[in-house]
């Protein structure tokens, strides 16, 4: 049983039929002839002073009216717009400056830039460092042979020795047997 509020479940071939009947009643409706809408009374073209001796404070609205030659038009808002008020740079411009530097920066004046300092700071040496690139400690092949030092990139090419295989571990004899 349905309450009042409820109504009941409609099958898709009516609801496929009523999308139908409204379809065909809107396309009806759009080919009906229409009434004629009262023309509206035409406006006439506003008076216009001539382009030449427009200034910045003239009144430039009555060359929008609808009926104003689009030439005329043009020529009314190049004359506005050639103004000098209209030509300040805004300073928001991002090319207007001349970045061409014909000389590198000098490398004093690098050095005191702080972002310089930050995003160059991890390519620093420090002094142990560069002694060490310098004069590099004495490596035994033997030594990195047997795997006591881990030095084996201050080696130089020609001197490398490859490791021999580590020997599998061999299990202890008390390893093998399990508590009881």
């Amino acid at each position: 049983m349905t309450s009042p509020d409820q109504k009941p479940k409609e099958t898709a071939e009516e609801f496929l039929s009523r999308w139908s009947k409204r379809k065909q009643e809107l396309r009806a409706e759009a080919q009906a002839p229409r009434p004629a809408q009262p023309a509206a009374p035409a406006t006439p073209v506003p008076e216009l002073p001539p382009v030449e001796k427009l200034t910045m404070n003239s009144d430039y609205s009555g060359f929008f009216h609808p009926k104003v030659d689009e030439a005329l038009r043009r020529n009314a808002l190049k004359k506005l717009f050639s103004d000098p008020h209209f030509n300040i740079m805004d300073g928001l411009d991002t090319y207007i400056d001349d970045y061409s530097i014909t000389e590198p920066v000098p490398a004093a004046m690098l050095a005191e830039m702080k972002s310089a300092q930050n995003i160059l700071g991890w390519a620093k040496e420090t002094e142990k460092e560069a002694e060490l690139r310098r004069n590099p400690p004495p490596v035994d092949a033997k030594q990195i042979a047997e795997g006591k030092t881990d030095k084996v990139e201050s080696l130089p090419a020609a001197d490398t020795v490859e490791a021999p295989e580590p020997e599998p571990a061999q299990p202890a004899a008390d390893e093998g047997k399990k508590s009881t």
